[in-house]
């Protein structure tokens, strides 16, 4: 998991939604029988996201979405995840000739916490699910592509670019959040999940073999399979100070976006910027570990 000093300082309000969360699913029940209200012209920021302006001004800027097209102009390399990491090269005009397109609107993405892992945290909402990126899908596929910008928190405050990554799943898996309910990740499997109340349900397939088979699962009972699968690989251990982390270990904190930009190949191809090629390191032995 990614953790970094600006989300810890605003672990208290950040979490606070997810609380209001679980009341709404049951006074969402009552909405539908209690009078109709107006729905307001405009939809207001996510309360739950830090400096969302500024995830909104990352997203729409220009050197975002030349980084984009850099990277949709880049073939993905073949072969697993173990294979070389190659730089992107510079292009004057990185969209020019492609089909428009626009950068949609980051959405939250969650991760179980390490202390949930651990066991150390209590199954609940509020211990056991943080939010550690954010993710952005394209509004059209690009020469058959499509992509995924990822942002993460920048020192200080305020977002930066910290990957894009073929295709779209992360972000459409992100959309599925309704009132009432959170969806996140367990990033070791590439499981997504929804929380409704304190009940876990698979939304792939990744998911569902992590539930046993299993339709759904209480919170309490998802976490003693957690703890069983990941609670020895914790940031400390034997497993992490060999080297194979699980992606529990912190990413370096930077407070620019750097111009250097780099293509990890396999399945999962990612651009990332140069400061973040330990995650795409630890991601690429996390899924081969």
């Amino acid at each position: 998991m990614r953790h970094t000093e600006m989300f810890g300082k605003r672990a208290g309000s950040r979490f606070s939604r997810l609380s209001i969360v679980i009341a709404l699913s049951a006074s969402a029940l009552l909405s539908v029988v209690g009078p109709a209200h107006a729905a307001p012209t405009k939809d207001p920021l996510p309360a739950d996201i830090p400096d969302y302006q500024a995830a909104l001004n990352a997203v729409k800027s220009t050197d975002v979405k030349n980084a984009v097209c850099r990277f949709l102009r880049t073939p993905v390399p073949t072969g697993g995840g173990g294979g070389p990491v190659q730089a992107i090269p510079e292009t004057a005009e990185p969209c020019q000739g492609l089909p428009l397109f626009t950068i949609k609107d980051p959405l939250a993405r969650n991760e179980i916490t390490p202390g949930f892992v651990a066991g150390t945290a209590k199954p609940l909402p509020t211990e056991a699910i943080e939010l550690t990126q954010l993710v952005s899908s394209l509004s059209t596929t690009v020469n058959g592509r499509n992509a995924t910008v990822m942002l993460a928190p920048t020192q200080g405050g305020g977002w930066h670019l910290a990957a894009i990554r073929d295709g779209d799943s992360d972000a459409t898996y992100a959309g599925k959040a309704t009132l009432g309910t959170l969806v996140f990740t367990e990033p070791q499997i590439r499981g997504w999940y929804q929380l409704k109340l304190a009940t876990v349900e698979p939304l792939n397939d990744e998911a569902r073999q992590g539930l046993g088979g299993q339709a759904s699962v209480s919170l309490s009972d998802y976490q003693k399979l957690v703890k069983a699968r990941y609670a020895d690989k914790l940031p400390g251990s034997q497993y992490d100070t060999n080297g194979y982390s699980s992606g529990y270990s912190s990413p370096p904190k930077t407070d620019s976006t750097s111009s250097s930009l780099l293509l990890a190949g396999g399945s999962s191809a990612a651009l990332a910027l140069a400061g973040g090629a330990a995650i795409l390191r630890r991601r690429r032995r996390a899924s081969t570990g």
